[in-house]
């Protein structure tokens, strides 16, 4: 089956979160989810406050992230989080 690439917009409670943490954790419940953690990056929104987007290599089998989402929104410090893009894979 084809892969997708996912990508996850964590936005943190405030600009005091560490999110070095969270990055860590989010790490670990991505592979408990059966995905491939590809990378992340950060993205500065206003004031201080960063974004965590994490981009995601999952098989198209597993259909919705919604699982994933709503695990990710347990870590603390983690206002929400968001699909900002899928794409397909070629290869």
């Amino acid at each position: 089956m084809a892969k997708v690439i996912v990508t996850l917009k964590l936005m943190p409670d405030s600009p005091e979160v560490d999110l070095s943490l969270v990055k860590d954790h989010a790490r670990k419940l991505v592979e408990k989810y059966g995905a491939q953690y590809g990378k992340d990056e950060m993205h500065p929104v206003a004031f201080g406050l960063k974004a965590l987007h994490l981009i995601l290599i999952v098989d198209e089998e597993q259909g919705s992230t919604d699982k994933l989402e709503a695990q990710l929104k347990t870590i603390q410090g983690v206002q929400s989080v968001e699909v900002i893009d899928v794409r397909r894979a070629l290869g």
